[in-house]
C-alpha cells in the first residue's frame, strides 16, 4: 500500500482531498492545490488522463493503476489513478484510508451550471464526497488561460464556506468568469440552478470508416438569455462568481 498521509488533528490544521475530472497535470487543479496548502494539509487523487463528462461513473471489473506523484509543492501529497472522478474519491476513503475535513474538487476548465451539471465529473466527485459524509466544494472556471477572477476571489469565498455548518445534503458548487479583474462584476451567492442546458447538442460527421459513420459531438453554447435572473449560468454569463448548492439526488428526502 502506498505511503498514507494521516489526518492531523493539531491545531486547525485541517486535511484537504483534492480531485478532478481534467487530470493529474491540469492547470485548474494546481491553481486549487496552491490556494489549498494555505488551508492546511492535501491530498490530490486525480485521474491520470482527461475524464470530462464522466458524471459519477465508476470503474468495475478492470484493474487500474495508482501511482504517487511528485506534485512539487510543499504540504502536498499526490497520486493519480486510471481511473474516473468519482473512483478517485472511492480509493481515497475506501483504500488509502483518508478522513479529510473537506473535498475540493476542480478547478474545471469551462463552467459546470445548469443541466450540464448532471454531466459533470468535477460536481459529482464532490457528491460521491458528501455520499461519504463528507462536505465538498466544486469549482470551475470558464474555458480559455483567464484566471485572474478565480486567483483574486477563490481564497475569500472557500473561507466563507468553511466558515459556515458543513452540508452533508448538497455540494457547494462555486463558477469563476473567465475574465479579467476589471470586467468582473462581483460575486453572487445563493444561485439556483438553471432549468437549461447551456451547450445546445450538435454533432459533426468524419469520414465513413468501413461501414461505420464517425460522428463527433460539438456544442454550441446559447445567448444569455435563456437563463433567469437568479441562477448561477446567468450569473457567470454576466461575468459574475456564481456560488451556489447543488442538492445531491440520492441524500434528499
Amino acid at each position: 500500500m502506498p505511503e498514507l498521509v494521516k489526518k492531523k488533528k493539531m491545531g486547525k490544521n485541517r486535511l484537504f482531498l483534492l480531485t478532478n475530472d481534467d487530470g493529474i497535470d491540469a492547470v485548474g487543479l494546481r491553481k486549487l492545490a496552491e490556494m489549498t496548502v494555505k488551508l492546511g494539509e492535501v491530498v490530490i487523487v486525480a485521474p491520470d488522463s482527461q475524464c470530462s463528462a464522466m458524471s459519477q461513473r465508476i470503474t468495475l471489473r478492470t484493474p487500474f493503476c495508482l501511482k504517487k506523484v511528485d506534485y512539487g509543492l510543499k504540504n502536498v501529497t499526490a497520486y493519480s489513478i486510471g481511473g474516473t472522478p468519482a473512483d478517485c474519491v472511492k480509493v481515497a476513503f475506501s483504500y488509502l484510508k483518508l478522513k479529510p475535513d473537506y473535498v475540493f474538487s476542480g478547478m474545471n476548465y469551462g463552467i459546470n451550471t445548469g443541466f450540464d451539471i448532471a454531466y459533470s465529473g468535477t460536481v459529482s466527485a464532490a457528491f460521491e464526497s458528501v455520499m461519504n459524509h463528507v462536505p465538498a466544494i466544486a469549482f470551475s472556471n470558464e474555458m480559455g488561460d483567464m484566471y485572474e477572477v478565480s486567483g483574486k476571489y477563490m481564497l475569500e469565498i472557500t473561507k466563507k464556506i468553511l466558515a459556515e455548518n458543513p452540508s452533508y445534503d448538497s455540494v457547494y458548487n462555486v463558477n469563476f468568469p473567465g475574465c479579467t479583474l476589471e470586467e468582473c462584476s462581483g460575486i453572487l451567492y445563493d444561485r439556483k440552478v438553471a432549468k437549461v442546458q447551456y451547450y445546445l447538442d450538435s454533432y459533426g460527421e468524419d469520414k465513413n470508416d468501413e461501414g461505420c459513420l464517425k460522428i463527433f459531438e460539438k456544442g454550441i453554447p446559447q445567448s444569455k438569455d435563456i437563463a433567469e435572473q437568479g441562477t448561477d449560468l446567468r450569473a457567470v454569463l454576466d461575468k459574475y462568481v456564481s456560488v451556489g448548492k447543488v442538492k445531491c439526488s440520492v441524500m434528499c428526502d
